[in-house]
């Protein structure tokens, strides 16, 4: 006896017949990975993409495709969560996970959230500043006000639209610097199926981690998931939206795999070929100049702005996500308590600003302190989507607790050979 599949029903619930229609019908369901998927291609993946590939070359292709590989196992995981109880992980946690772990996931989240602001937002100031030559300081909180505004006044549909409008500006301006700079192709290839690690490398390694496995889009994947209202009224219907979920994923966080390797083969080809250890953001436009030419510099220039304006956003969301999520509010973007969250994550990071004197080394470092925060991110979303009795017949099986513990204790293990190398050890 033949298994039919299950027929591809678009938004109305009538069966899509035509190839064609497949198509435009699985396009209208892309748009929450794409959402989550410029949350890691902010101005601290610049900065430690950079540092990695003007110091080491194409050492460390390797660890953005394992991170990538983690990336969509547990981005998935989250959505899946949304999908299945209605509910973002904050909530989840808030429901289910005892008082006082549950305090502590979200003290550190919402920590993490503002450590993911401050990137974006200096990230942000740099652009404007290699632009039209605004002093960072005001430049940053000339880009937090902005951020503020935008995420206040913009609906969740014009708010993802425009942000997948910066992702393309991003992955175009980079896919025009590669063009120009020319990496060395077969090295590439080699060294992103390849891992390499010492005790010189391993902090830029652990920065790249967290720079794309990141805490704050594990909360908001799960969120953005419910103001596309993926619920669905039957199990085919469940089924049929985590197939979709799982193609948006897929998609698009190989797209910021892709945008995330090209940075560090940029830098790879730009500066590290020429002997130029990258140590300022501001250095690496000027360096263009001479060898990629100043078009080079002009899109380092926008798509750095570019890529603050649109993370400063997700993260400010969020932050305003996790915060009314753990106090059991309203999450909606419209909701006093999600924006008293947006606030508390978005004016610290600016006022952090004020006191950072090495901008480039306080990107890098943020992107080190989310790889240390994120197994307690990990472990209450393993806990809840592995819990028969949060998700009932769509809990985890064997394969996904085999994969979210494996990539989990791999974190915790290279988060202690950071911490062992850092206190003086080698390795």
């Amino acid at each position: 006896m033949k298994i039919r599949c299950p027929s591809i029903l678009n938004r109305s619930g009538i069966p899509v017949r035509s190839g064609v229609d497949r198509v435009v019908t699985m396009l209208g369901y892309l748009g929450p990975g794409f959402f989550v998927t410029v949350g890691f291609i902010d101005p601290g993946n610049w900065a430690i993409n950079m540092a990695a590939g003007s110091r080491f070359a194409y050492d460390l292709l390797w660890v953005v495709v394992l991170s990538t590989a983690i990336l969509i196992l547990w981005q998935h995981m989250s959505a899946h969560l949304g999908i299945i109880t209605g509910k973002c992980l904050a909530e989840g946690v808030r429901q289910f996970i005892k008082p006082v772990p549950a305090a502590i996931y979200g003290i550190t989240a919402m920590a993490a959230c503002v450590a993911t602001a401050l990137a974006e937002i200096l990230g942000a100031a740099i652009g404007l500043n290699l632009l039209f030559h605004i002093a960072v300081k005001p430049a940053a909180f000339m880009a937090a006000i902005f951020v503020i505004v935008l995420i206040w006044l913009q609906r969740y549909s014009s708010l993802e639209k425009l942000i997948v409008g910066f992702v393309s500006a991003i992955g175009f301006c980079y896919l025009i610097e590669l063009y120009i700079v020319k990496p060395d192709w077969a090295s590439a290839a080699y060294h992103s199926v390849t891992p390499a690690l010492n005790s010189k490398s391993i902090l830029i390694a652990m920065g790249i981690l967290g720079a794309v496995v990141m805490p704050h889009n594990m909360y908001l994947h799960s969120e953005v998931i419910q103001n596309r209202e993926w619920k669905g009224d039957t199990e085919a219907d469940t089924r049929r939206l985590l197939r979709f979920e799982s193609a948006d994923t897929l998609v698009a966080m190989l797209i910021g795999m892709c945008i995330n390797a090209a940075m560090i083969m940029v830098a790879a080809a730009v500066f590290c070929k020429h002997g130029v250890v990258v140590n300022d953001l501001a250095q690496a436009s000027v360096t263009l100049k001479p060898m990629a030419g100043v078009f080079a510099s002009l899109l380092f220039g926008v798509a750095l702005l570019f890529a603050g304006i649109s993370s400063s956003m997700t993260a400010g969301v969020a932050g305003g996500t996790t915060f009314s999520g753990y106090l059991a509010k309203e999450t909606k973007l419209e909701s006093p308590w999600f924006r008293w969250g947006m606030l508390i994550t978005i004016i610290p990071a600016a006022l952090m600003v004020l006191f950072i004197k090495d901008a480039f080394q306080a990107l890098i470092i943020s992107q080190v302190c989310l790889s240390v925060q994120l197994p307690l991110t990990m472990l209450p979303l393993f806990l809840l989507t592995h819990s028969k009795r949060v998700m009932g017949k769509f809990a985890n099986g064997w394969t996904e607790n085999v994969l979210m513990i494996a990539s989990g204790l791999l974190i915790v293990g290279l988060n202690a050979l950071l911490i062992h190398q850092l206190f003086g050890g080698t390795f």
